[in-house]
């Protein structure tokens, strides 16, 4: 199966709120949710996705040529591309129920793994979702990110030992989860936390702790004073809060504000290995994508998230070859404008 098989698939499989449109850009299901869209007038997804078109690549084809290598080591580990799958949680609800959140973190899990790369995987309101999604995290000798939802402070905690029991090389937490009436609606709210209570979280685990949401200089001083070992730059897919800023607009005041003390990854559409160089130029680590990984697991499973991934990386390597960067480290702002 190619990736245009692959697409075609999706769309008889997904359900009917998605399109797989031909560019994933917020327009078309702004406002539907239950459904992949932005909240309200969706601005926050199409501005994610606008923005990210306003940035130009320079090329540069006059250099020493000393290979590509798109390679990438974090948690003590190492990637073959600064990609990685976003979670996504509550499919049955906003695509279709030939996946649920068990098969589908499976898929995109061992997907992730075959393709040199790893899957952040979502929590839900049952129980099972998270155990059921370390299973799989288990079975791939750890090769997934468990992400929980800003729950009790309590139940964090003891969510973030059962990752531990399952082998697992980081955690994450999607603070910016807090807006989502639809938890609160299937009667387990969610909530925003202290600095305080994100400090004794994140000293709870020897485990690298990954806040996701952060979309501010100020809200990333208050990670890196709670300790955690990296962010990430997202608005939630603009599924939380309406007219907010794109994350690539802020990246660069985070960056700033950060000055490499701790990890900075960035998600909020996503769409090819060139939209990826240009966070890296911006001074992100790695970027994340979810809705595509979602369009790629309902188009062929496992198989479907291993072709999207590669596909993603020989794009971030034909960008470096047109524009003289032979390694991640060697794309800065020179290479865009």
């Amino acid at each position: 199966m190619n990736y245009l098989e692959m697409l075609e698939n999706s769309k008889k499989n997904i359900g009917e709120f998605c399109k797989v449109c031909k560019e994933c850009n917020g327009i078309s299901c702004k406002g539907k949710i239950p459904g992949p869209g932005g909240k309200g007038l969706g601005l926050g997804f199409i501005r994610n996705y606008e923005d990210l078109r306003k940035i130009r690549l320079n090329m540069d084809t006059v250099y020493l040529n000393k290979g590509t290598n798109t390679e990438i080591e974090l948690f003590g580990k190492k990637f073959k591309y600064p990609v990685f799958a976003a979670p996504v949680g509550g499919v049955q609800i906003h695509y279709s129920d030939l996946y649920n959140d068990l098969t589908y973190s499976k898929a995109v899990i061992n997907g992730c793994h075959k393709a040199g790369t790893i899957a952040f995987t979502g929590d839900g309101v049952k129980d099972e979702v998270f155990t059921g999604t370390l299973k799989a995290i288990k079975a791939n000798d750890g090769w997934g990110v468990p992400t929980i939802k800003p729950w009790s402070k309590e139940e964090v905690i003891k969510k973030i030992k059962l990752s531990e029991n399952a082998g697992a090389f980081a955690v994450a937490m999607d603070i910016d989860a807090a807006g989502l009436s639809i938890l609160a609606a299937q009667g387990k709210p969610v909530s925003p936390l202290s600095k305080e209570d994100l400090k004794e979280i994140v000293n709870s685990t020897k485990l690298p702790f990954i806040l996701k949401g952060v979309m501010s200089a100020n809200v990333a001083r208050k990670a890196i004073e709670a300790g955690v070992y990296g962010v990430i730059v997202s608005n939630h897919g603009g599924r939380v809060l309406d007219e907010t800023p794109s994350t690539i607009e802020v990246l660069p005041e985070i960056v700033e504000e950060v000055q490499g003390k701790i990890k900075v990854f960035i998600d909020g559409g996503f769409r090819s290995g060139i939209d990826v160089f240009k966070a890296i130029a911006l001074g992100a680590d790695a970027a994340l994508i979810a809705r595509p990984y979602a369009i790629s697991v309902y188009g062929a499973g496992e198989e479907g998230v291993e072709l999207y991934t590669e596909k993603i990386g020989r794009e971030l390597a034909e960008a470096m070859i047109m524009t003289g960067a032979s390694n991640l480290s060697e794309i800065d702002e020179d290479k865009i404008r």
